[in-house]
């Protein structure tokens, strides 16, 4: 420790750049991983806020829930209990008024569990047609309490009564509201009862034309989501890549120019191991310098950011990413510690 500290105080600018690129490399890291988890967030607000476990959706419609339309009679030898299983309509929307939104129009049966653990966080629940409860989301966008819009090329006018907090699906706000309502901007008849039932428990089916799917299946096949996933984990893996790249030739390169230091070091009796070891804490000093520089970077940009972004600060995955970069900065150092362990300090002195 006091040989690696005392070798970056003697040498800062050398260090100062191996740590300043560490700063960059974990500054993109932290933003990429914070913009797919907030993307990741905006993709399932809804449905996690449900807490189901099992969705039962019409077996042809792709694991999809807008694609879904459930029958009144398909449900016939289904027994929905109310205390932990809902079924739901879904539908897409064009809120206008303040400005156009993209949105998704949940219908709730008001005696079932969804709507009943609904969290408000300013105003009420819809008790009626034509009252909607809207994601906190459209409050940016100028919408506020008894605000006045209309749905798709309706003219039907609904009333915004309510607001919850985390209620996306798709990135796209939730506004919830009546069956009924559902019934009517879906231009579904009665026959219809819903798009799927979502329960908290391993519900069956009962019938050939429906499928029960697990939570984590319906997600992945959100339209968009795994590829979404899959795109950012691969940029923050050739990251991860780069950093250790980096790590790995600036310090083959100082220690290819302190070779002659260490060899003289090795010919006092100095074992080879202690130098290995000196190396290894200056690489995670290096990169946990290097951490600190990159989440400060990372916090600022989150104080400068609008809410309207997309990103979110997961501690535990950040924690893991911080982690990640650690070991990278240990793989990094394993080359200059391998020529360490070779030098003959008669060859490398010259002698």
């Amino acid at each position: 420790m006091f040989l690696a500290w005392n070798e970056i105080k003697h040498d800062k600018l050398r260090y100062g750049l191996i740590t300043m690129m560490i700063v960059l490399v974990g500054y993109l890291i932290f933003i990429l991983t914070s913009l797919a988890i907030g993307l990741a967030n905006q993709n399932t607000q809804a449905i996690n806020s449900w807490q189901p476990k099992t969705i039962i959706l019409n077996k042809d419609a792709n694991i999809n829930i807008g694609q879904s339309k459930i029958t009144t009679a398909q449900l016939s030898h289904m027994k929905i209990n109310s205390r932990d299983s809902s079924i739901i309509g879904n539908t897409p929307v064009v809120v206008t008024g303040h400005q156009k939104v993209s949105g998704q129009f949940i219908g709730l049966n008001q005696q079932q569990y969804i709507y009943k653990h609904l969290q408000i966080t300013s105003g009420h629940k819809a008790t009626k047609s034509y009252e909607v409860v809207a994601d906190t989301s459209l409050q940016q966008n100028g919408y506020h309490l008894g605000s006045q819009i209309k749905l798709n090329s309706s003219k039907q006018t609904y009333r915004i009564v309510g607001f919850t907090k985390n209620a996306k699906l798709n990135i796209a706000p939730v506004l919830y509201g009546t069956m009924t309502d559902w019934h009517q901007i879906s231009n579904l008849g009665n026959d219809f009862a819903g798009n799927a039932i979502i329960s908290k428990t391993n519900l069956p089916a009962h019938n050939q034309q429906l499928h029960s799917y697990s939570l984590q299946t319906v997600v992945q096949n959100l339209p968009g989501y795994s590829a979404q996933n899959m795109t950012f984990s691969f940029m923050i893996g050739f990251l991860m890549v780069i950093s250790l790249i980096v790590i790995a030739v600036f310090l083959y390169i100082l220690t290819m120019q302190k070779m002659q230091n260490y060899a003289v070091i090795r010919a006092q009796g100095i074992p080879a191991t202690f130098l290995v070891k000196a190396t290894l804490i200056q690489s995670v000093i290096l990169v946990g310098m290097g951490i600190i520089g990159s989440l400060f970077l990372t916090w600022a940009t989150f104080a400068a950011l609008p809410a309207a972004v997309p990103i979110d600060f997961n501690l535990p995955i950040i924690g893991a990413t911080i982690i990640g970069l650690l070991f990278t900065g240990i793989i990094g150092a394993i080359i200059p510690s391998w020529m360490i362990m070779r030098i003959d300090p008669a060859e490398a002195i010259g002698g």
